[in-house]
């Protein structure tokens, strides 16, 4: 199929995988048409911790070796991206220290000691230094053995996904808000006549359980959220992580990164097929647990006051039980773009560029792009 002079996608979803492919496709002359039930501050992407995290992350849930060996390559093309971000203030791309400390010797750990030289050459900053544990201001008396520490991209969801929306729409793209329903295999020509478009982009996250056919499921997660302005303790501007062997079982996790300019979040649950997202600090004991631990781990919280206006925030991590889904449907013009779990923004710019890829290498096999998007990937991931 020759790329004529116009070409157009319909894409299904405006979180953050779905606004930053508009903004990949759009660089290949790929106008994009977007159409989503909800819009931020109403998505799970405003509510994401979005710090940048080597694969597999504190917070995430995929293991297999083939998704991760894919998500290698997406985090490092984020972070190359978020780099160039973080030099625009409205964008709320910040790049800041980040600290992961360990109850044992990374070397005695060998999933530990191979994902941290995996990624220690690639990144801006990288200290491996018990030291890192006296030196953050870290409870001494927690049992941790070890630390390391880079420069990491961390975005403030609010400012971001407000720049995206911004960008997606001075590039062109039109924005409707409505819900789009059942598998889009038997509409694929319906739809692409009512919006004009070649292709389909399907961006929509839990929604694909419907417009896929794919049995994704939730990772509930939730962030306790505090004012971070100096006035009641020295401001933190950096992050603070412990993972935790097994994301399923007791939530033994520590999550404290600053958002923004004045404010930190704290976390955090991963909790697999809870749809519920009234909770919070007052009427479920996993959050209380969650603020608890993180304030052991870093005394100085103590004096730290809870955001009044939004002290807690829930939502859903979008999963499915294979990899994340990044391909064409073999025989149509549909695309898809969802699963990331946990690493949606560590992973947007990476998979936003890959399916942008597939797409203007479908719509123009004549071109370099063809080998991209021949090149296996519709086997990894499916349903």
């Amino acid at each position: 199929m020759a790329k004529s002079q116009a070409q157009s996608a319909l894409i299904i979803g405006a979180g953050v995988s779905g606004l930053t492919t508009a903004l990949c496709l759009h660089r290949h002359g790929i106008q994009s048409t977007i159409i989503a039930e909800k819009f931020a501050p109403e998505i799970t992407s405003v509510v994401a911790g979005a710090l940048w995290e080597w694969p597999p992350a504190v917070c995430g849930y995929h293991q297999d070796q083939a998704s991760l060996n894919r998500a290698k390559g997406w985090c490092m093309v984020s972070y190359r991206k978020f780099e160039e971000l973080s030099l625009e203030p409205e964008t709320g791309v910040y790049v800041r220290p980040s600290a992961f400390y360990f109850r044992n010797k990374v070397e005695e750990h060998e999933p530990h000691l191979r994902k941290m030289n995996e990624f220690r050459n690639k990144v801006r900053g990288f200290v491996h230094d018990a030291a890192l544990i006296e030196q953050t201001g870290v409870n001494p008396g927690i049992g941790l053995k070890d630390a390391y520490g880079y420069l990491a991209p961390m975005v403030d969801t609010d400012a971001y996904m407000t720049w995206l929306l911004h960008k997606v729409k001075a590039a062109g793209s039109r924005v409707i808000q409505a819900k789009l329903e059942g598998d889009l295999r038997p509409q694929e020509q319906q739809l692409k006549r009512e919006f004009g478009a070649d292709v389909i982009v399907n961006c929509a996250g839990l929604g694909s359980r419907e417009l896929a056919s794919d049995p994704m499921f939730p990772l509930r997660g939730a962030l306790v959220r505090l004012v971070n302005d100096g006035k009641d303790f020295p401001k933190i501007t950096r992050a603070y992580c412990v993972s935790h062997d097994d994301v399923t079982s007791d939530q033994g996790i520590v999550f404290i990164v600053p958002r923004g300019e004045n404010r930190l979040i704290l976390g955090a649950l991963v909790e697999p097929d809870e749809w519920s997202t009234d909770i919070n600090l007052d009427n479920y004991e996993p959050i209380r647990r969650l603020y608890e631990r993180c304030v052991e781990f870093l005394p100085t919280l103590k004096k730290a006051r809870l955001d009044s206006a939004e002290p807690v925030r829930v939502g859903f991590r979008p999963l499915r039980k294979q990899s994340v889904r990044v391909e064409q449907v073999p025989g149509t013009a549909i695309f898809h773009n969802y699963g990331h779990g946990g690493a949606g923004v560590t992973f947007s710019w990476g998979c936003a560029e890959e399916v942008a890829e597939l797409v203007n290498g479908y719509l123009s096999p004549d071109e370099e792009s063809v080998s991209t998007a021949s090149g296996g990937l519709a086997a990894v991931g499916s349903p």
